[in-house]
């Protein structure tokens, strides 16, 4: 998203479809208006899956006199059915409509889906910048991280408006380190894993990079003419690859530049795909001038990273620490007056604005506070909230639960075409956890009167009188085990809006008996909410026609009670809709050969295992299924609030990838 040079008063917005729209900045219509098609323009279809599409576009400084427009976009054709191009679009009539178009460079192909970079800016130089990453496909584009000539992996810097050498369509600047040979000209730097987005600050000229890395780190570069900023010898600063391992790529690491920053993936550093951003120029928000904002895809987090006036140590923090708002960071865009706008893959764009009344300080600081257990005993629900339990648990570290919804008088619950339940506005579901017979625990997801979600986090005390509302995610011993409590953005990061975010309100999960007691009936759960109104439609089909995972740890056949283990730990990411580095599916009632993960090579990280696929039939040693629930660290699966490994849950998942003798 972006405003042309020196017009305020409009916002371009491009759409992955290949579409570019244009729309008021101080009254958003529903619907903006389309400026140009590129594939109508270019007479070249559009490719838009994996991580391709329409990635990034940027105005030519002089839009108002030449109407010029560069797009980074992806084609069909090649090995991978994908190739990249960058298109310049002209407009006659200052953006009204775009009705020229002309390629510039590419298309060229891609080897795989994902790692494409796609970034387009216009420096202070006047020249114009484009980013593309490595290729992808897992190890097979490692060989692209350090090679000299190509564009993979790469910052490019081109001259569009000087005079092209004959049977050219750009020029190259002066200074470009191998405009004389060695290399390919357009190369500014090199050594990028995935440089999605990269952005100059307006205030100093810097060029800022965020670069998504592989298992473990994701960085923060502070880009300079000829760098090479180390992939794949290094991940962040970390050795990667090496002389011994890679001696063709990795001789010498002598001249290598480290990140500003290096985030690690771990249950204490939310960070997995990381989103470059902008450097704050605006004047609403005076303590953020000069922070460089930006996001991660995955986790959903926004940052901002500042320098310690003292020591001028870069200094990391969360902005949304509050868990609001929390999506999928796709790109982020600035207005003529500098301040920030996020944008995400959900299709919404956020304004950032000066803080108000956090919710962490209107909302209860203790849990005998909320209205949601009984004023004078926390350890009981307040009268109206309804049980339920779920057949097949999300492990949590051996912790038992307790479950309870809570839907607002006069409303109902409607059932998705999956089973997925929709609560209204104003629902609460609370859920709280016990290790060894001690209360450690207790969640509440809120539907807010906006629609979003939002969940908090409170802490038992040792008296285990009340629990304490926590503005931050923490850690603590209990028992022999580290217990992780989340933030408010961990939670909407694990209850994802593809999964409706409540998880196991279900109809698979939901379909089975539960102790109710406060009248001591057990009863199906089902039948009891249809009983008493709680859907907006009778379910009308017998309950014994719905379908009900099986217990995992039950005695019904493998197969069934593998895939409900896998619903319930994996399902809420690996499903279509949300962001993943994968695009398997993982829900119960999805076949097997539909999942995207039999016989499939893992698209981001092998495990250090040759050959290992995401579910390789009758061997969980090269299943990377099996290998990340039985791992520690930055490889576990699921990433968050678990340090303990699930002892039957493991054994459950080898014994079904031994019994598979091929894929469907």
């Amino acid at each position: 998203m972006a405003q042309a040079p020196g017009d305020n008063s409009r916002w371009f917005a491009g759409l992955r479809d290949g579409k570019i729209v244009a729309f008021s900045a101080a009254s958003p219509p529903a619907s903006p208006t389309i400026v140009a098609d590129l594939a109508l323009l270019s007479g070249m279809p559009m490719a838009y899956g994996s991580e391709g599409g329409l990635l990034d576009f940027a105005f030519h400084p002089k839009f108002a006199q030449n109407g010029q427009l560069y797009v980074s976009w992806t084609t069909d054709g090649g090995p991978a059915d994908l190739r990249s191009v960058v298109s310049r679009l002209t407009s006659t009539d200052n953006g009204v409509t775009f009705s020229q178009h002309s390629t510039i460079l590419g298309p060229f192909d891609q080897p795989d889906g994902n790692h494409n970079g796609g970034g387009v800016q216009f420096g202070p130089d006047g020249f114009l910048y484009l980013s593309f990453g490595d290729g992808g496909g897992g190890s097979d584009a490692y060989k692209n991280g350090q090679t000299r000539s190509g564009f993979f992996s790469k910052i490019l810097r081109i001259d569009v408006d000087s005079p092209p050498p004959p049977g050219a369509t750009y020029a190259i600047p002066e200074g470009n380190p191998f405009k004389s040979g060695g290399g390919e000209p357009a190369t500014f730097a090199r050594g990028f894993r995935n440089p999605f987005r990269f952005t100059f600050d307006r205030g100093s000229g810097d060029l800022w990079v965020g670069d998504v890395g592989e298992a473990r780190w994701e960085e923060i570069n502070h880009v300079q003419l000829g760098g090479n900023y180390g992939w794949p010898c290094r991940e962040g600063a970390t050795e990667f690859f090496t002389p011994q391992t890679d001696p063709e790529r990795c001789s010498s690491t002598m001249g290598l530049v480290d990140p500003i920053i290096a985030i690690e993936h771990s249950s204490t550093s939310p960070s997995r795909s990381v989103t470059g951003g902008l450097v704050y120029r605006g004047t609403s928000i005076p303590g953020l001038v000069g922070t460089y904002v930006f996001g991660d895809f995955i986790t959903q987090e926004l940052f901002g990273l500042s320098f310690d006036p003292t020591s001028g140590s870069p200094v990391t923090s969360v902005l949304n620490a509050d868990g609001t708002p929390a999506a999928s960071w796709v790109s982020f865009a600035q207005d003529a007056a500098g301040e920030l706008f996020a944008i995400a893959l959900e299709g919404e764009v956020y304004a950032m604005v000066p803080a108000g009344p956090q919710p962490s300080k209107i909302f209860p600081d203790r849990l005998s506070k909320t209205g949601c257990v009984d004023a004078t005993d926390a350890k009981k629900p307040a009268p109206g909230l309804i049980p339920y339990g779920v057949n097949a648990q999300l492990w949590s570290d051996g912790a038992s639960k307790e479950r309870w919804l809570a839907v607002p008088d006069g409303k109902t619950i409607s059932v998705a075409d999956d089973g997925d339940f929709e609560l209204p506005v104003g629902s609460v579901v609370m859920k709280t956890f016990s290790v060894a017979g001690k209360l450690v625990e207790t969640r509440l997801l809120v539907r807010h009167d906006d629609g979003d979600w939002a969940g908090y986090d409170y802490e038992w005390n040792d008296a285990q009188t009340d629990a304490l509302l926590l503005e931050a995610n923490k850690t603590k011993k209990v028992g022999s085990a580290t217990w992780y409590f989340p933030s408010r953005a961990d939670c909407v990061r694990c209850h994802t809006a593809a999964a409706r975010r409540t998880l196991g309100l279900e109809l698979g999960q939901l379909n089975g008996d539960l102790t109710y007691t406060s009248t001591n009936r057990i009863a199906n759960q089902l039948a009891t909410l249809d009983h008493i109104g709680m859907f907006d439609t009778p379910l009308g089909t017998p309950i014994a026609q719905i379908v009900a995972y099986p217990n995992p740890l039950g005695t019904s056949p493998v197969d069934g009670r593998a895939r409900a283990y896998l619903h319930a730990n994996c399902s809420q990411c690996h499903r279509p809709g949300n962001p993943t580095r994968s695009d398997m599916d993982l829900r119960f009632f999805v076949p097997l050969r539909d999942t995207n993960a039999c016989a499939t090579a893992p698209k981001v990280d092998d495990l250090g295992v040759p050959g290992a696929k995401l579910l390789d039939p009758g061997s969980p040693g090269s299943s990377v299924l099996s290998l990340r629930v039985h791992a520690f660290g930055a490889a576990r699966m699921p990433p968050l609030a678990t340090s303990v490994i699930d002892a039957q849950g493991t054994a459950l998942l080898d014994d079904w990838i031994r019994s598979l003798a091929s894929c469907p």
